[in-house]
């Protein structure tokens, strides 16, 4: 071994080599043993897949979790060498050596995710935080090795690739592999209150809910000789290929729309809704500027979401609930925890009549205070299922904007249609999934023409 390498780092890799951990693929989906927390000492270390904004966010939450004993930043895995060492020391700067990742436990290249999932162990996390695209093969690939994993959203930017995620939520729930799922809003305590006060029946029913995002225009340019390479793709492609992200509606608005879900508890059996773009759009991606979906729950009550990207209009980032008592307000801008109940049907100031105590951390600590209590004290947690559902339903709406049809609950889940057909085995070679024009233009939805259901 190489002089000054860290012992216990060493200890780990013989006892991965000894069990076999380091053959790609080799236990199977349902086979492997159930994992507790259990290490050579009481550190959970963080794999930090895809080291994008989201990705060392989500790390700084993990490291600021308090009381919670040692966690760190064990190793990292991109395909950008330069973007993984400005995180990492973006990270140490604020973290120390918490976040002092060595050399040996960096990695590039489409395989990196293995090797950074290979060096953990038993109650450590595989943050799996790369765009929408790759998430069900990284996801997979943790659970199969006994891995607790942190998914980012959205988790899959297809129902093929939801459906390979729904797969593994009884793997993980069988062998208490811990999961969440970074649909944050979910652990705020003042949503949580607001959501006992409905279920108490203090609102009344619920027969309206209306959620909007809606903000300045963010187009892509044309790429010219970048257009048609695929890393290149994932990179400029982030929210303007559907293959990639999902596309920005669904990237942005999954969150609200998971908590309409979460409001009515239950999720929508049917969607409809309208798309278009800007006239003379120059936008050279796949989005449309506008979606406006209606959702319609089992009880025939409606959930209205609308999401919008224009320049010098009005902008909105909030959830309202209107019950037949009252309304709330569950969300406000930037998923912060804007809780309130009126007196009546008016969203004004001079009308509260209730506002439950200020939550004390942003919803994003929140979700990493449970997550790593959950494997501190070995409780179940696995968000696989509820997430993976709040993205159909949004997958949902998104079909029913770019076709222009009605889209039903059963249609997507019974939906294998993928994007892309060949995730497993990306390199830097593969031919990208879409190509642009010679101009530069990737192909977009039209009604009658589009399919993604």
């Amino acid at each position: 071994m190489t002089e000054g390498i860290d012992k216990s780092k060493i200890n780990r890799r013989e006892f991965l080599k000894r069990s076999g951990s380091l053959a790609a693929g080799a236990a199977v989906l349902g086979s492997i043993a159930p994992v507790v927390y259990a290490g050579e000492d009481n550190t959970i270390r963080l794999a930090l897949i895809g080291c994008g904004g989201r990705g060392s966010g989500a790390v700084g939450d993990g490291l600021s979790v308090p009381d919670s004993g040692p966690v760190e930043l064990y190793a990292m895995a991109d395909l950008d060498r330069k973007r993984m060492d400005s995180k990492q020391k973006a990270l140490q700067k604020k973290f120390g050596d918490r976040a002092n990742v060595s050399e040996e436990c960096k990695f590039i290249g489409f395989d990196a995710y293995r090797r950074a999932i290979d060096i953990l162990k038993p109650g450590d996390v595989a943050m799996c935080t790369t765009r929408a695209y790759i998430r069900p093969v990284h996801v997979e690939y943790a659970i199969k090795k006994g891995i607790n994993v942190f998914m980012e959203k959205p988790f899959a930017p297809d129902p093929g690739g939801l459906h390979r995620m729904l797969e593994l939520y009884e793997v993980a729930k069988k062998n208490n592999i811990k999961v969440a799922a970074g649909l944050q809003c979910r652990h705020s305590p003042a949503r949580q209150a607001l959501i006992s006060k409905i279920r108490d029946g203090e609102m009344g029913e619920i027969p309206l809910i209306r959620a909007n995002r809606m903000a300045g225009r963010r187009w892509l340019s044309d790429q010219g000789e970048k257009s048609n390479d695929l890393v290149s793709q994932l990179a400029f492609g982030k929210i303007h290929l559907l293959y990639v992200g999902s596309g920005h509606m669904v990237d942005n608005l999954i969150h609200q729309i998971d908590e309409c879900c979460w409001i009515k508890d239950g999720w929508p059996v049917s969607a409809v809704g309208m798309g278009g773009r800007e006239p003379r759009s120059q936008d050279h991606g796949q989005n449309v500027d506008t979606y406006a979906m209606e959702f319609t729950y089992k009880d025939g009550t409606k959930a209205f979401c609308g999401f919008r990207r224009m320049n010098k209009a009005r902008s909105e980032f909030a959830t309202f609930i209107h019950g037949t008592k009252c309304a709330a307000q569950f969300s406000g801008r930037t998923h912060a925890a804007t809780v309130h109940m009126f007196k009546d049907q008016r969203i004004e100031k001079d009308n509260i009549s209730w506002t439950p105590t200020k939550d004390a951390y942003r919803p994003w600590q929140y979700e990493w205070n449970e997550f790593v209590k959950s494997i501190r004290e070995d409780r179940p947690h696995n968000e696989i299922k509820r997430a993976v559902y709040s993205d159909y339903a949004s997958l949902m709406g998104r079909a029913a904007c770019h076709t222009g049809q009605m889209v039903t609950w059963d249609q997507i889940m019974d939906s294998r249609f993928q994007f892309c057909d060949h995730l497993d085995d990306l390199d830097y070679d593969s031919e990208p999934p879409v190509k642009a024009d010679a101009e530069g233009w990737f192909p977009v939805p039209i009604g009658g023409q589009w399919k993604e259901v």
